[in-house]
């Protein structure tokens, strides 16, 4: 039998190498492991919440149990509620004062939420300002109010409404005890005290105020001594302070608001219209030949 030659190693002949075949391909598995890790996190973070959660849930249980003894070991011990003092009401309705109260005599006085009292009572249409404090042994809530003070009178459709000094509609029933200025037309009581802050200048002029009209929510018609039989002061849409110093000036030198006018115009510049009440032998007439309008 034929042996077959043996081949040694150095007498192999060598393949050509393929750059091609040595690539070397991974497989992309980032996508997954970072929607894992989110999917981990969120897991974390849920229980995270969770256990939060249940802590403060039953910390918040044992907390009102304690402040349920609390309160049953100071009923014992005598602090509820023994009176209730009330300082600073005229108009405020009674039965509305004690429904925003909504405290009785035997409630736990430590119960009693001072600021939320507060808060009730400020809402009420009368009350500018309250305050409330606890005193213990004897127990009692003190109470004091700061109502508001009426400045005007506004009418409108018909009706009157108070108005306070901040200009603001006070939403209650109002019989005036006293004389007060009377505001008209829409708008009157948002502008009324940036009038006033003029007009008040001087207190003789302003004393004998008694109506101011909000005309077409841009300018003011003012009614000296009497409502129907007055003087009528005709304010401009601008410079309305320039104006009013203009007729303080010219009533402390020439006193003009006592002569027989019906209508004194200060819309004009450089000049002033007027209009004399009519009396027998003395004809309407305007200076400057000025003529009155409407507006």
């Amino acid at each position: 039998m034929a042996e077959t030659p043996e081949i040694k190693p150095e007498e192999q002949t060598p393949k050509p190498l393929n750059m091609a075949d040595n690539k070397v391909y991974l497989p992309r598995q980032w996508p997954q492991r970072l929607l894992g890790s989110l999917f981990v996190l969120a897991l974390i973070v849920a229980a995270a919440s969770v256990t939060v959660t249940i802590k403060e849930s039953l910390v918040t249980k044992q907390f009102e149990s304690w402040q349920q003894d609390f309160y049953e070991l100071t009923d014992k011990l005598g602090f509820t509620v023994d009176e209730i003092v009330v300082q600073g009401r005229r108009r405020t309705d009674k039965q509305e004062l004690m429904n925003a109260i909504a405290v009785s005599r035997e409630d736990n006085i430590f119960e009693v939420d001072v600021y939320a009292l507060q808060q009730r009572l400020e809402q009420l249409p009368w009350v500018r300002k309250a305050a409330v404090k606890k005193t213990f042994l004897p127990n009692v809530i003190n109470i004091t109010l700061q109502e508001k003070k009426v400045q005007s009178l506004w009418q409108i459709s018909e009706k009157f409404h108070p108005i306070d000094e901040d200009g603001k509609v006070i939403e209650a029933d109002y019989v005036p005890d006293k004389p007060l200025l009377l505001i008209v037309g829409a708008g009157a009581p948002e502008n009324i005290n940036s009038l006033l802050k003029i007009i008040q200048q001087d207190k003789g002029i302003y004393q004998r105020v008694k109506v101011a009209n909000f005309i077409s929510k841009r300018r003011w018609n003012l009614v000296l001594d009497d409502v129907r039989d007055g003087i009528t002061i005709k304010l401009p849409e601008d410079d309305v302070e320039k104006a009013w110093k203009k007729l303080i000036k010219l009533n402390t030198t020439k006193g003009i608001l006592k002569r027989k006018l019906t209508i004194l115009d200060l819309r004009f510049k450089g000049k002033i219209g007027i209009k004399l009440r009519k009396t027998p032998g003395n004809p309407d007439m305007m200076l400057n030949n000025g003529r009155e309008r409407n507006t």
